[in-house]
């Protein structure tokens, strides 16, 4: 139960989720319109998806590691390592669960015959374990860093299959005998582009809610280097440009004839943004931005789930 506690369990089946229905809802509904091979099986992706998911537990471990006297002051009561793990058995654990998520992408590399892609997984670690020791103190970086992971969540996909390559150059709608289908390109790219913003904006926002905590550890987070209210606002326009695309999209898509989509789009993303860019100054405590937080989390979920209405769209 405490390893489950210190790998983030359920951030961890968010991360799986989100590549499943990436790949099973605009990946390998490919083969149905189009003649391109593709690579990404479910022997592979499910590999591909585990590497990620074990990248993703192995950077929870070594981030709670370096951070356990932030920890002791902001949560306490969710202090796991030291306290119920060794230290020491969970740098063991790091490192087996690392090694065990490279062989893994290896496989799936050396299928598409590029062991260069493994560079992404080798990029990923040595980021995660910089951002726990460097980039997290750090003014800003450490935010920009964690978005970039998270947006890899997707781009790792869309790398590994060379299918996706050959609709690159598609124009935004590809015809089909019985449909005008989003360029699948196109939909991941969008989502990578929102889940990093977003995930960008709700580092922020877990650096406010962690000001106490980082201020006594000599952190130089935005919110300490710039004050609550200018981070606030900085927020704010990260949101903006997270509205646009969203706005801009579910246009296009009500236009060609996508109107659940494009409903669902402004319904529940673009406006859930609107409301919570207007309660995030609100006020200005722990609790109210963890609030925010989760608001956002749950956010980047109804985002995920626009993958699922892509799919029945698609295919209706």
């Amino acid at each position: 139960m405490y390893w489950l506690q210190l790998i983030r369990w359920k951030n961890l089946v968010i991360v799986f989720l989100t590549q499943l229905l990436a790949w099973a809802c605009v990946i390998l509904p490919i083969k149905g319109y189009s003649n391109i091979p593709l690579l990404l099986s479910s022997e592979y992706f499910l590999l591909l998806s585990l590497s990620t998911v074990l990248i993703a537990a192995a950077g929870y471990i070594i981030n709670d590691y370096f951070d356990i006297k932030i920890d002791i002051i902001n949560r306490p009561e969710k202090l796991v390592l030291e306290k119920r793990i060794p230290l020491k058995f969970a740098i063991v654990m790091h490192s087996v669960l690392n090694v065990t998520a490279l062989i893994m992408a290896a496989y799936v590399a050396r299928a598409a015959g590029h062991y260069s892609l493994l560079a992404l997984q080798l990029a990923c670690t040595i980021l995660l374990w910089f951002y726990s020791t460097h980039f997290k103190k750090q003014f800003m970086i450490g935010n920009v860093v964690v978005a970039i992971l998270t947006a890899l969540t997707i781009v790792t996909l869309m790398l590994y299959e060379p299918g996706l390559r050959a609709l690159s150059a598609e124009a935004a709608f590809i015809a089909t005998t019985a449909n005008k289908i989003p360029n699948p390109v196109w939909v991941l790219g969008i989502y990578t582009c929102f889940a990093f913003t977003l995930t960008w904006m709700r580092e922020i926002v877990k650096d406010m809610e962690d000001f106490k905590g980082d201020a006594q550890e000599g952190c130089i987070t935005m919110p300490i280097q710039w004050g609550l209210l200018r981070s606030v606002r900085f927020t704010q326009a990260l949101g903006v440009i997270a509205i646009i695309p969203l706005i801009v999209g579910a246009i296009k898509l009500i236009n060609a004839n996508w109107i659940v989509l494009g409903i669902y789009t402004i319904v529940l993303l673009a406006l859930p943004i609107i409301l919570w860019m207007y309660y995030l100054p609100k006020k200005a405590t722990s609790v109210h931005y963890h609030t925010m937080s989760r608001w956002l989390k749950f956010i980047m979920l109804s985002g995920i789930g626009s993958l699922i209405i892509y799919y029945f769209q698609a295919h209706a």
